[in-house]
């Protein structure tokens, strides 16, 4: 009886403790929950089922990235001062607002940065094309290369990038490698210490570091970027593994664009490595890089590297697309593998339409993830009514991420339309104004359109019972998917 007496005792101080827990964060998810919906659903939950609810929200409930911001206020404002040297560097090269697209001047507001001229953009269409222009790019590296990346696998291709860092690194070459410790969880420690070995600067994200960071454990850096010289840049929806190059059987081909950057926007995309690097090991890399701005000859492409991120005062990543898709006056084309916008984004779709806007939407046949692929026929369903055409990629798996807008604006980079991209993720892309590069991304979208099949209307409602119950309990995932 004792024994059970005890066992009673200490079962209800720790539903006690739970309880206590739960009425502490849900104050806490009153205060700084983003979104009032959010705020209601942890409330509930931290109130009703503590013992559950309380570590979920710790891990998945914080919608600010800690730390980031503070680390360089530690450095005595040095990171500032040299970002805004940097950014003085380039007002010269500042595309003028007169007679642009109206979403420009709030582009800039949100991402703080300018549009620039005096660029050349060379769109670079699957893996192939990709990564053979970033290898010989690094191996054409005289003073330095900078290399991060969501995914870097110990693979063919890992090992082949490796190669070409590890041959720059023995030239005298300063390399730096940054990836993301969640994506690149398999990476092992012999494959690392060959790279710290041969001379190369390697660093995981470090996302929990800190005493007040322990439970960052929902936030990724999903960037995708390669820098050389500070003449060149690579971003854009390829990360380091073999499946990239279409070698995974169940995902071949492997459906993905990146670009290649020369000009003044290379240094916008260096300043996102910097500072990512800066949180990563409080190493400011602003005295090693080259930051003297560099038109191209015949370099007539404006363009602007948006980085977005957890860290933003804004939510800037949602903000962006959502502005661009009520700026869209002829048509908005989308490709992305994981579509599960939050609400405004889904308004955004819809006026759109009723302006008479074209809107397509193309999405995965074959998908990683089977709960991002159900959630996303929730809102085909819900838009579909709106006149926004859906098409399913069938020739492979989809992974890029290409916005483009009218006959001017496209995006190339790394986010998705899910709540992940827009506000837990660190992302960034290539906005590019030029109706000659638009032109290429249309005949490329073109061609994956020719390669999809049209989601026709009453797709969903003729689907099995289990389908349509999968699809509504997968869209109760949409925060963290």
């Amino acid at each position: 009886m004792k024994i059970l007496r005890r066992k009673g005792r200490f079962i209800a101080w720790t539903l006690l403790v739970f309880q206590v827990l739960g009425i502490i964060s849900a104050v806490d998810a009153i205060v700084s929950t983003r979104t009032d919906q959010g705020a209601v659903a942890w409330t509930i939950s931290l109130l009703a089922a503590p013992v559950v609810a309380v570590p979920a929200y710790w891990v998945f409930g914080r919608s600010r990235f800690e730390g980031y911001i503070e680390a360089r206020r530690l450095n005595q404002g040095e990171f500032y001062r040299a970002r805004r040297q940097v950014m003085n560097s380039l007002k010269p090269l500042q595309v003028s607002f007169e007679g642009r697209h109206p979403h420009w001047r709030a582009v800039m507001g949100l991402s703080d940065a300018a549009l620039l001229q005096g660029n050349r953009v060379e769109l670079l269409v699957d893996g192939q094309a990709t990564f053979d222009s970033i290898e010989a790019g690094i191996r054409a590296a005289r003073d330095y290369v900078l290399v991060q990346f969501y995914i870097f696998r110990d693979d063919g291709l890992g090992q082949r990038l490796a190669d070409a860092m590890l041959d720059r690194a023995a030239a005298g070459v300063n390399v730096i490698l940054l990836y993301d410790e969640v994506g690149s969880s398999d990476l092992d420690g012999d494959f690392l210490a060959r790279l710290r070995a041969g001379g190369i600067h390697v660093s995981a994200f470090n996302t929990t570091q800190g005493w007040r960071n322990q439970f960052q454990l929902n936030f990724r850096n999903h960037r995708k970027i390669v820098v050389v010289d500070g003449e060149t840049a690579w971003i854009g929806g390829h990360n380091v593994g073999d499946e990239y190059l279409g070698l995974d059987p169940e995902l071949a081909p492997w459906r993905d664009t990146h670009v290649r950057l020369q000009g003044p926007v290379v240094q916008q995309a260096q300043g996102v490595i910097a500072s990512d690097w800066f949180w990563a090991r409080r190493e400011l890399l602003m005295d090693e890089l080259n930051w003297v701005p560099r038109t191209v000859p015949d370099g007539d492409t404006p363009a602007v590297v948006v980085a977005t991120g957890p860290a933003d005062p804004l939510e800037t990543a949602g903000m962006f697309f959502v502005h661009a898709l009520n700026s869209a006056e002829r048509r908005i084309w989308i490709t992305a593998p994981y579509f599960v916008p939050d609400e405004a984004v889904v308004k955004a779709l819809m006026l759109a339409t009723l302006r008479g806007v074209e809107v397509r939407i193309l999405l995965p046949g074959v998908t990683d993830s089977l709960p991002t692929k159900l959630a996303a026929y929730h809102y085909v369903d819900l838009l579909e009514q709106s006149d926004v055409a859906f098409y399913r990629f069938e020739r492979g798996f989809l992974h890029q991420k290409v916005v483009l807008v009218d006959d001017e604006v496209a995006s190339i980079g790394t986010h998705n339309f899910d709540n992940r991209s827009f506000r837990l993720n660190f992302e960034v892309a290539t906005v590019v104004y030029d109706r000659g590069f638009a032109t290429q991304v249309e005949s490329m979208l073109e061609r994956d359109f020719s390669n999809a099949t049209r989601i026709q209307a009453g797709h969903f409602d003729q689907a099995p019972w289990y389908w349509r119950f999968g699809v509504r309990l997968s869209r109760l995932l949409a925060p963290i998917l």
